[in-house]
């Protein structure tokens, strides 16, 4: 596997969670479980992007690399954009987004993104799905849906259940189709030239109504890979509720 690089975007003024990657979980702050899935993927450089000093602090503070970018950054894909363009890495280099609300995202996902970008020339952006499994879960618009071709690459994300049952609704006594529904996972593998791209697009209104940045890559005629995950991810860290999920599961795994 060739060398890759890990950013994550820790935005400090998160609306639902305020000062998200300071948060305590097991002792340590959020961001710091990030770095070390980071660490533990075998990427080549890690850097934590953020737009705030305190973040920043705290991040120096057990031996990470900072990038200070700006405050009006509209998604995580923005701000790594910007450290593409600070940093002036060829067009070729493969960074990977691993977002600094995920503290349980497994390395050997990390890894596996950016393994599967290099490995094609048919896309310039990779990330993961895993089977959706109920219909609680194909129901949420917290979850993420994905439907892609025969080839593995995305035709559409969306909050709604896609690709939706033509006779209306799901039954919940019937079980789940194995492989018919997706959800992705919000990592991210691209290579620099497809984010100076990305940052050249204005959001588009797709993207705007779901809120799903992925979306500004597909409208702008960027491919993405979708492949599988190989190791299930926990929770990520919007909520109270979130966090007290991530502290228990995080516990478990010490204990």
């Amino acid at each position: 596997m060739r060398p890759f690089k890990v950013v994550i975007p820790a935005r400090h003024g998160a609306t639902r969670l305020p000062g998200k990657p300071l948060r305590l979980i097991a002792g340590r702050p959020m961001i710091q479980h990030v770095y070390q899935r980071a660490l533990d993927s075998g990427a080549e450089e890690v850097i934590i992007a953020t737009e705030h000093e305190l973040v920043a602090q705290m991040a120096r503070s057990f031996g990470a690399t900072v990038c200070m970018t700006g405050a009006h950054h509209l998604t995580g894909t923005d701000r790594i954009a910007e450290v593409v363009a600070e940093r002036a890495w060829p067009d070729e280099t493969v960074i990977v987004n691993l977002q600094g609300d995920e503290p349980t995202m497994p390395a050997v996902n990390v890894a596996r993104v950016a393994e599967n970008l290099q490995a094609r020339t048919t896309a310039p952006v990779a990330t993961l799905c895993t089977p959706v499994g109920t219909v609680e879960e194909l129901l949420d618009p917290n979850v993420v849906k994905v439907v892609c071709d025969r080839d593995e690459l995305a035709l559409y994300f969306s909050r709604a259940p896609i690709p939706w049952h033509r006779e209306g609704g799901f039954s919940h006594d019937a079980g789940m189709p194995p492989g018919l529904w997706l959800r992705h996972l919000g990592i991210y593998a691209y290579r620099a030239g497809a984010l100076r791209a990305f940052a050249a697009l204005a959001p588009c209104e797709p993207e705007r109504q779901e809120s799903l940045e992925q979306l500004r890559f597909q409208w702008g005629g960027i491919r993405i890979h979708v492949g599988d995950a190989p190791a299930l991810p926990g929770s990520a860290v919007d909520t109270e509720a979130d966090l007290e999920r991530v502290e228990a599961h995080l516990g478990r795994q010490s204990a």
